[in-house]
């Protein structure tokens, strides 16, 4: 079985050894843009056609990593390339969020308020207004019961619906003259609103 992760630290020394490292941020662009490793990819996960990306390295067996903000995106991607044949697929533990923390070279652009707190606004709004409601027209309460039930399955699956729909809008987009860093970026959105 091969590796499957790889800290930080590692990745570093391996760069720092002067191997040539193919790192894939499967992030939202807007994530990406606000920071990320200075030699990464950008390649949203739901962008991610992982048939394509192995027939794109011509029969190289090197490791290819990948990363996301904590992990779980990464992990999804990491399996998913795995599924199409490529087992020297490895996940980079603890993200972007990690090497950023470690003190690691990043490349930072222009902040926005990440995709998980603004599906937590979202559903945070929608509940209370929900609720509100609910006291003139019980009805209403459905919508609190909705969203509730869309929490526990985007917990379960890890895949939110909310998260897909919120990254889609205009102001998580970023324009190819906003695209900064050496990484290539895809204008799209992440299955997963959190990780």
């Amino acid at each position: 079985m091969s590796q499957q992760t790889i800290s930080v630290q590692q990745l570093n020394e391996r760069v720092e050894s002067g191997e040539n490292v193919e790192l894939i941020d499967v992030r939202t662009p807007i994530e990406f843009r606000e920071v990320h490793v200075p030699f990464a990819k950008n390649i949203p996960l739901d962008q991610l056609d992982a048939a394509k990306l192995i027939s794109g390295r011509n029969g190289d067996d090197k490791p290819l990593y990948v990363i996301c903000r904590s992990g779980s995106r990464g992990q999804q991607a990491r399996d998913r390339i795995a599924a199409a044949g490529y087992s020297a697929v490895i996940n980079v533990d603890g993200g972007t969020q990690a090497w950023d923390s470690d003190g690691l070279p990043v490349v930072r652009g222009k902040k926005a308020i990440s995709l998980e707190r603004q599906v937590r606004i979202a559903a945070g709004s929608l509940v209370l207004v929900g609720s509100v409601l609910s006291l003139l027209y019980p009805y209403f309460i459905g919508l609190a019961a909705f969203v509730g039930a869309g929490l526990v399955f985007a917990g379960v699956t890890d895949t939110c619906g909310m998260g897909m729909m919120l990254a889609k809008m205009p102001w998580n987009r970023v324009s190819e003259s906003e695209s900064s860093g050496s990484g290539e970026t895809c204008d799209t959105s992440s299955k997963s609103c959190c990780g």
